[in-house]
């Protein structure tokens, strides 16, 4: 177990909401509203699902028992805490309003529960907290547009960024332009899912037509040394995700993980566990094991945090103090 006084402080920059249940928290919601799990967990009490395509239905099950803003108070609660408890000071979550839809709550009761969650956690712990909303693409480009406009006419001070998730290999990125712009108006920050299960073609077709600041997951760009070079160039932040990534076989192993050749080739890389209770992660584990296999000690770590506060959808201010937070807590 890590001693707290010598971590370096983390933060997260990509975990999907509900991605992040607890199975504890899932079952007694379950119980809430006397709902059959069927085969959603295993023998352990763990997550059961074998490949992506499962890994969503698994998902969506766990994601549709969220019904009340007070069920979302309390997961957002649970996660920001949790993390806090890992050391993070910052942590960003993507939202989904349609996910919200189809579990029969209003987008406007969905953020106002998680905003309680993340204002709660951050009275117990200090932790900042924000919210990215997505666009899901295998719904659809029309599907995305609506969850860019819906998010664009109703602004929430947490509500920060807007990106694009769901099935990668499902449409091309200049399907999603115009929702990307209808974001950009509404003075969002933008990222999007890309380069996890599509090669390095899926980045730089997400740069030349999302206009994004940041890349969820990225890592096949290293597949392309164009691409690679162009990261770089253009100062783009990858959120990577290396525990997801192994557990969804994009790599066999760590070792094999290029996280490590993409920072040491000057790309600005950051660390996130994506759908932690899932893919059997946490944030400490994602810095802990990466730190490991790499040989990081505090000083990468430490610019790895910076990474993503710099990347960061919050305001000038919280940033600062972020980063003023981290240059003490790092002090000597």
């Amino acid at each position: 177990m890590e001693m707290q006084s010598t971590v370096v402080p983390r933060a997260e920059l990509h975990c999907h909401i509900e991605g992040a249940a607890p199975p504890p928290l899932v079952r007694k919601l379950a119980k809430r509203y006397n709902e059959d799990l069927g085969d959603l967990f295993n023998s352990a009490g763990e997550y059961d699902w074998h490949d992506f395509t499962s890994f969503m239905k698994a998902y969506d099950v766990a994601a549709n028992l969220f019904r009340r803003p007070g069920d979302y108070a309390e997961l957002a609660e649970t996660y920001f805490r949790s993390i806090a408890e890992d050391g993070a000071i910052y942590g960003e979550v993507f939202i989904s309003p349609d996910h919200a839809a189809a579990a029969g709550i209003s987008y406007h009761a969905y953020v106002e529960g998680i905003a309680a969650g993340i204002e709660r956690a951050k009275a117990e712990t200090g932790i900042e907290g924000r919210m990215i909303a997505i666009g899901v693409r295998h719904f659809g480009a029309k599907a995305v547009e609506e969850a860019a406009k819906l998010v664009a006419a109703n602004p929430h001070p947490l509500v920060t960024g807007f990106g694009l998730a769901g099935d990668e290999r499902y449409g091309h990125p200049s399907n999603y332009a115009k929702a990307y712009q209808i974001a950009a108006e509404a003075g969002l920050g933008l990222t999007a899912h890309a380069g996890e299960l599509v090669g390095p073609e899926s980045v730089r077709d997400a740069l030349d037509y999302l206009k994004i600041t940041r890349v969820g997951h990225g890592v096949r760009a290293i597949e392309d040394e164009g691409l690679v070079q162009r990261l770089v160039e253009e100062n783009i932040t990858l959120e990577v995700c290396p525990g997801s990534n192994i557990s969804l076989s994009v790599y066999e192993k760590l070792r094999f993980h290029p996280v490590n050749l993409l920072r040491q080739a000057g790309v600005k890389v950051t660390l996130s566990s994506d759908d932690p209770p899932f893919f059997h992660t946490t944030l400490a584990q994602e810095y802990s094991e990466v730190s490991r296999v790499f040989g990081w000690d505090r000083t990468v770590q430490k610019q790895i945090t910076k990474n993503a506060i710099e990347a960061a959808f919050c305001d000038a201010d919280t940033k600062e103090r972020l980063l003023q937070k981290l240059e003490k807590a790092t002090a000597g």
